[in-house]
């Protein structure tokens, strides 16, 4: 599949203006996301999608080739679609439609959402079935308080009538939670999008644990939740970091990019 994606790339690099250096970047980007979800466990089989906006190109999106594996995923198999699923370049490759209802609800509904995860973790689904949902019991979690809506399940999203209600859901928040299904994000870069899922799995984790001990846990005090999430994610470029200012979103993506560089560069393909 490599090899694929190597020729889709060749071709589309000797057509004049096929893509700009931003469209680049956000495949390397997307790629990478790809490669990441699969090597922290964020997969289901080839179920699942992560897309993002293509910079410039109004109601265009970036979104995985169905049938493949996240950890095959290349810049170049990244298909290009509009807000219906249908596609707008010439990748041979097909796109599971259906799987973006969900990101299209979302990226229509929210200009500033540049990047959609969807997930099924063990975790995210556990969550989902609780009633109290997330809870502020670690740092993690309270990066997101007040920040998280929920969706009830409507079985399969399949039904377009349902992205009026998932986006209705969601508000102007970051995190929606369908319940009995999994999560989502919704980040105004990949790299913020990627952040936001690592520092919600963490949490949701952490409180599937602490839960299932059975003892009696303990609270935060009154506001901590509230500081925690005002110092935590924000929306500045990765240049524009200085000290005492939140890292959150920025500054991991260029060391995570540099691990995958180190040990398996192919996603740049």
């Amino acid at each position: 599949m490599a090899k694929v994606a190597q020729e889709v790339r060749r071709v589309r690099s000797s057509r004049p203006g096929a893509e700009t250096a931003a469209e680049r970047e956000a495949r390397v980007d997307l790629a990478a996301c790809y490669r990441l979800a699969a090597r922290y466990g964020w997969t289901d089989l080839i179920y699942t999608h992560i897309s993002a906006r293509v910079p410039g190109e109004d109601g265009h999106f970036l979104l995985n080739p169905f049938g493949w594996m996240f950890d095959e995923i290349t810049a170049s198999s990244l298909v290009k679609v509009d807000l219906e699923g249908n596609k707008v370049d010439d990748s041979p490759h097909r796109i599971h439609r259906a799987g973006f209802v969900i990101h299209s609800a979302i990226h229509a509904a929210r200009p500033d959402a540049g990047c959609v995860i969807h997930s099924h973790t063990r975790a995210g689904m556990a969550v989902s079935m609780m009633e109290c949902g997330l809870l502020p019991l670690t740092q993690h979690a309270m990066l997101f308080h007040g920040r998280v809506g929920y969706h009830a399940s409507e079985g399969f999203a399949l039904a377009l009538d349902e992205r009026r209600r998932l986006a209705e859901d969601l508000g102007d928040k970051p995190i929606l939670i369908l319940r009995n299904h999994g999560t989502l994000v919704a980040g105004a870069t990949v790299a913020q999008a990627f952040s936001m899922m690592w520092h919600l799995e963490k949490a949701m984790q952490a409180q599937v644990d602490a839960m299932a001990s059975g003892t009696p846990l303990s609270q935060p005090g009154a506001g901590v939740a509230d500081a925690i999430a005002a110092r935590g994610f924000s929306n500045a470029r990765i240049d524009e970091y200085s000290e005492g200012q939140s890292p959150l979103g920025r500054l991991e993506w260029p060391a995570l990019l540099r691990m995958l560089d180190r040990e398996d560069p192919s996603f740049r393909d």
